[in-house]
């Protein structure tokens, strides 16, 4: 489903990653962990295509880096939903309008829009927020609609880029929940995080970025991680 073969990346005279190689299954749930600045959200850039690797490829699902048109990468995108940080809602639409957008720009049908939209929103638990407005929303509802957002088109994987950094632990709880159970679907979720308690919760593959290399960690039931 994914797929890094000797995969090397730098920004400029600064190297990232060194010869990176990763397979990841359809339907799995990883953890991506490593300190600030490691390339945690580089790595995830590096997936749907708004950066290219310098030597190496990779592949996810029937698009790979060293045949794509430039063209097509909006076709990747639309396999893949992406949740950020910082939500990166449009605030002068309300909720339905946020997620009914994705689907507007790809000429869905318009009663299958509303039907896909509401299935998103039950889903985060949304549904009767549909007509307000961002600046009417908690942080924790923010991003739920963000991930709304991102399912809305059933893409096959969902990458997500510290989605519980500026939240509280209770809320960062409810938000990996609501990502376990789109995975529990089907769904691939890769979950970047620097939040180990959040690690500490799932059963799921856990990498580690460290000095340009890929690691698989194992979190022990108290706080120690061990390579």
């Amino acid at each position: 489903m994914l797929n890094f073969t000797n995969v090397c990346f730098s920004y400029g005279n600064q190297p990232v990653f060194d010869d990176l190689n990763l397979h990841i299954e359809q339907g799995e749930f990883v953890f991506l962990i490593g300190k600030s600045g490691a390339g945690k959200s580089t790595f995830l850039e590096l997936i749907y295509m708004n950066l290219f690797p310098n030597s190496g490829y990779i592949e996810v699902g029937d698009f790979s880096t060293q045949t794509i048109h430039r063209n097509d990468i909006p076709l990747l995108r639309r396999k893949i939903g992406v949740v950020f940080q910082d939500f990166k809602l449009m605030d002068e639409r309300n909720v339905f309008d946020n997620v009914s957008f994705v689907l507007q720009i790809i000429n869905t049908p318009q009663k299958l829009i509303k039907k896909k939209v509401l299935t998103a929103l039950t889903e985060v638990g949304l549904l009767h927020k549909q007509n307000n407005y961002p600046a009417e929303l908690s942080g924790g509802e923010k991003q739920r609609l963000s991930i709304a957002r991102a399912i809305v088109n059933q893409p096959m994987l969902i990458l997500a880029d510290e989605p519980t950094g500026n939240l509280d632990q209770e809320t960062a709880y409810d938000i990996l929940d609501i990502l376990k159970k789109i995975n529990k679907d089907g769904t691939t979720v890769i979950l970047a995080t620097h939040n180990l308690d959040l690690v500490k919760r799932v059963d799921a593959k856990i990498l580690k970025i460290d000095e340009g290399k890929l690691h698989k960690v194992v979190i022990k039931l108290k706080n120690s991680v061990t390579d």
